[in-house]
């Protein structure tokens, strides 16, 4: 029974230390990656503007090739909208495009419902590189209130890996073209 007593203390410890480090956590997070791809910017940007496309390159899109996809407008335009309902592992929600700087910049809002609700924003930029060749930054960013900023601590380590596996997907896509 002492042994029970000390673990559930721990654990009501760790629990408030989480609380009090929530003080202090920024809000705000941003996770961003980049890839330099060896093709030309107007080539790239035309490909990762249109949403349907991060079924091939996404990790998270490709974990359930059986989720249901539906679509609202035209993609690759302000206002389309892909939404899923997938397995545990993707779950569901919406992906809009909510602004488009020619050449250069994709903003969307992200709407998730399953496994928790949650928003947030993402965008894709692409930059000359050098000689034909693109840099593609990908960042996400999401704003949690106390006490789920304390989330905030991990998502760079959550969701930074993934998006280099992506980024990895679609410079190959791309390159093999």
């Amino acid at each position: 029974m002492k042994i029970l007593k000390k673990i559930l203390i721990v654990i009501l410890i760790l629990v408030a230390l989480s609380f009090v480090i929530a003080l202090f956590v920024k809000n705000e997070v941003t996770v961003e990656r980049e890839v330099v791809i060896n093709k030309p910017r107007a080539e790239v940007f035309e490909y990762v503007r249109h949403i349907k496309n991060q079924d091939s390159f996404s990790v998270w899109n490709m974990a359930d090739p059986d989720k249901k996809k539906s679509f609202t407008g035209t993609d690759g335009t302000k206002g389309f909208v892909y939404t899923w309902e997938g397995n545990d592992q993707v779950g569901a929600g919406d992906q809009e495009i909510t602004g488009i700087t020619e050449g250069s910049r994709v903003d969307m809002a992200l709407r998730f419902r399953r496994p928790m609700e949650d928003e947030g924003t993402a965008y894709m930029t692409t930059d000359d590189a050098g000689e034909g060749s693109t840099k593609v930054k990908w960042g996400t960013t999401f704003i949690n209130s106390y006490p789920k900023n304390f989330m905030n601590l991990f998502m760079d380590s959550m969701l930074g890996g993934d998006m280099e596996k992506s980024l990895g997907n679609l410079k190959q896509n791309l390159e093999t073209k």
